[in-house]
C-alpha cells in the first residue's frame, strides 16, 4: 500500500478531486499555503494499492495546469526610480507529489 501526498493549486482542486472520486479513489482534502507564494494550495491525502498509483498520478497530471502568475520582485533593487515595485512573473500551479510506503493501514 501507498500513500501519495499531492500538493495542488486550490484552482485544480475540484478537477483532481472529482476525477480521482470518477476514478474509484478515497482521500482526505485538507487546504494549505505555500511558503513562498502564500497562494492557496490543497493537499490532498491518497491511500491506494501499489498497483493503483499510476492511475492516480495520471488524474493529477491530467488535472494540474501550470499557470502564470505575477508578484512582487524581492530582490533588493526591486523599487523602480518611480517608486513602485517591480512585478515577476512566476510560474505557478502544477503539483508536487510524495509518494511513500504505507507499513500499516486500518479503517476504523
Amino acid at each position: 500500500m501507498k500513500m501519495i501526498t499531492a500538493i495542488i493549486n486550490k484552482r485544480d482542486a475540484s478537477f483532481v478531486s472529482d476525477a480521482l472520486k470518477e476514478g474509484g479513489f478515497s482521500f482526505t482534502k485538507i487546504a494549505t499555503a505555500g511558503g513562498f507564494l502564500q497562494d492557496g494550495n490543497t493537499t490532498l491525502l491518497i491511500g491506494t494499492d501499489d498497483e493503483r498509483v499510476e492511475a492516480a498520478l495520471s488524474i493529477i497530471r491530467h488535472n494540474c495546469a501550470k499557470r502564470t502568475a505575477a508578484m512582487p520582485a524581492v530582490t533588493p533593487d526591486a523599487r523602480c526610480a518611480a517608486g513602485t515595485v517591480r512585478i515577476a512573473e512566476v510560474t505557478v500551479g502544477g503539483a508536487t507529489v510524495f509518494v511513500t510506503d504505507v507499513l500499516h493501514f486500518e479503517k476504523m
